[in-house]
């Protein structure tokens, strides 16, 4: 190992990022406003505080601020787990036996295991400042959810999560985790809101979805006082508070003399892939560099690589704003994929235009046998037991390593790994002993979602 590349890479507090980019300021094409579903108008400032918070709503809405301040408190919390690593992955690269750099920036060093602290503790922070005293979410495979608890904990608000159902059943651990912080937490669909219980009534059977869940936890949060609702993903807001993770990446990179040729992100909502993308992104966007972008993304929910580009509702009870995005179509039910975080019908507004437009060069779905199989090659190279969904971006950067390996070309490769599977080891113990299935939504699968988008 050369001594002029160490195998990991640190930044000092000092060094840490002061500002969150928006990548929209530098987009031509900005995203779509979102809809009132009633009036089909662009929805308002006002609007949307009667279910978000007020500075948060204004981040939603800004199309136009380049960079905003991180406030002091916010950068303190922060400093209780980041700045993170940005690592190199030699014993992978000799174990493909590439000519590849590949580096991965960790998420990993927090008790949620991932990125998803960045943003929970900006919006629970706000949500303080404002004087709320509870939130409402949904959480997938239980890391926003495990980031949100712990957020609300440190801030000392209440909060109530709603799970999806196959999550719930599959993680117990996770369950246990968000309780340990003081969440109380909910199997979704549930009987507790009647937007549960209509999606019971519809889908009987069903395993739930995040959008599901979103539902319910919109209805929690409108109906209870001196309460708002706060979302891991999707919104401009979560991809503006997870761009920290890119600049840390980005300040680490030239420390080096490096910088990315492909930056591969997982992508479900799209914090993961945003949170990496953005600020090589703005290189792109100004001129100033030309890297390729690839968003990875389950074969059983394939929202980008085979979804619309249209308007459609953020959650299956269409009680939420219209969006829009790449979507499968809110009422899309995917089958219960161990990646519990990437089982969502739509894609960010923000990434969905940056595909639309040819930013986001590929978009590539794949097989959960594949990424599994990434997965434990991956820790037996790297130690590191990565989650499912940032396992993801995983297989795809193993694909690019030996597609460089192939044609003789000595690329960097930059990837983010969001999350430990540690609570994840039902899904582990699937693929070893090949009880693991993979299910491609057929195209009639599709049609059905297709059909339940709203004519605009």
């Amino acid at each position: 190992m050369s001594s002029k590349a160490p195998k990991r890479i640190f930044l000092t507090e000092d060094e840490m990022p002061k500002q969150w980019y928006n990548v929209r300021a530098d987009m031509k094409n900005k995203p779509a406003a979102m809809l009132n579903p009633g009036t089909l108008k662009p929805i308002t400032a006002e609007e949307l505080e009667h279910v978000f918070c007020s500075e948060l709503v204004k981040q939603e809405l800004d199309d136009t601020t380049q960079y905003f301040d991180i406030p002091e408190e916010v950068q303190n919390f922060y400093k209780i787990f980041r700045p993170s690593p940005l690592i190199r992955a030699y014993e992978l690269e000799k174990a493909l036996d590439t000519p590849a750099k590949i580096y991965y920036k960790f998420e990993g060093n927090n008790t949620s295991g991932s990125h998803k602290l960045n943003s929970a503790g900006a919006q629970v922070y706000y949500a303080k400042k404002q004087g709320l005293t509870s939130l409402t979410t949904e959480t997938g495979a239980g890391q926003w959810g495990t980031a949100l608890a712990m957020a609300c904990e440190h801030y000392g608000m209440d909060l109530t999560v709603y799970m999806v159902k196959c999550s719930f059943e599959q993680k117990a651990y996770r369950k246990a985790i968000i309780e340990t912080f003081g969440a109380n937490i909910i199997a979704s669909p549930s009987n507790t809101t009647n937007v549960g219980r209509q999606i019971l009534a519809k889908f009987p059977n069903t395993t739930g979805s995040l959008g599901c869940a979103i539902s319910e936890a919109v209805e929690k949060a409108v109906s209870t006082d001196n309460c708002r609702y706060v979302l891991g993903s999707v919104l401009n807001q979560v991809l503006l508070h997870q761009t920290i993770i890119g600049e840390e990446s980005k300040i680490q990179l030239e420390k080096v003399g490096d910088y990315p040729d492909v930056v591969i992100g997982c992508a479900g909502g799209g914090s993961n892939l945003g949170g990496i993308i953005s600020p090589f992104m703005r290189d792109r966007l100004t001129g100033e560099k030309n890297p390729r972008f690839i968003a990875v993304e389950p074969i059983s929910c394939p929202s980008l690589s085979r979804g619309k580009f249209a308007y459609d509702f953020c959650d299956t009870g269409h009680v939420t704003p219209l969006a829009k995005m790449y979507t499968l179509g809110a009422e899309f039910m995917p089958s219960p994929s161990h990646a519990g975080g990437l089982r969502y019908h739509g894609m960010s507004p923000i990434l969905s235009q940056l595909y639309h437009d040819g930013y986001i060069d590929e978009a590539r779905a794949v097989l959960q046998t594949k990424v599994f199989e990434a997965a434990n090659f991956f820790a037996k190279t790297e130690t590191i037991l990565p989650a499912p969904e940032s396992s993801h971006a995983i297989s795809v950067a193993i694909d690019e390593a030996l597609r460089c390996k192939e044609e003789g070309k000595s690329e960097t490769i930059l990837f983010n790994l969001t999350g430990t599977g540690y609570f994840d080891m039902t899904a582990y113990m699937s693929y070893r002993d090949n009880t693991m299935s993979d299910i491609i939504p057929t195209d009639d699968d599709l049609q059905a979602g297709f059909a339940s988008l709203p004519i605009i």
